[in-house]
């Protein structure tokens, strides 16, 4: 099974004038636009998943949505608490061996996918940088455990001309 690890797209700039909370902040119209071309040449590549968990915050869930048009199947989308900022990769990882082995996308926020992502290739200290709207694939030869996945990828939109 893969887990697509997935940093939110391009947001608005914080501005508490305009976002008194933060929970609130939006995708830019130019980020949306911009991950739906990158959502699409991925999944013309083979992204697929059955499920998508997502950060309940604005910008994570539009960007799991923008991913699940995208997708060859149609996911379902659950927003959990453990992919607010301060990641839960336990509670992830709980969540995800209930797929029963089928593929899914966790969308959340740097710094925490850099660390999730890390985590899951067994090696907590690695310098993995997730750019926005960055995608990791993570593929694991059985139920997923931290450190016994292999990255097969990792893709920046800049990289598939987006």
């Amino acid at each position: 099974m893969k887990i697509y690890v997935v940093r939110h797209a391009w947001a608005e700039e914080r501005d508490e004038a305009v976002y008194s909370n933060d929970d609130l902040r939006p995708l830019a119209r130019r980020g949306r636009k911009r991950f739906r071309r990158f959502a699409r040449r991925l999944a013309k590549r083979g992204l697929d998943v059955a499920h998508i968990a997502t950060s309940p915050l604005v910008r994570c869930r539009q960007t799991a949505d923008i991913l699940a048009e995208y997708t060859l199947s149609e996911p379902l989308i659950t927003e959990l608490d453990a992919l607010r900022p301060g990641s839960q990769l336990d509670a992830l990882l709980d969540w995800t061996r209930k797929q029963e082995g089928q593929d899914v996308a966790w969308v959340g926020h740097a710094p925490d996918v850099d660390q999730l992502a890390a985590a899951l290739i067994g090696d907590a200290r690695a310098a993995i940088r997730f750019d926005k709207g960055a995608v990791a694939a993570i593929e694991f030869s059985g139920p997923p455990v931290a450190g016994q996945g292999e990255l097969c990828w990792l893709a920046v939109a800049e990289l598939l001309k987006c």
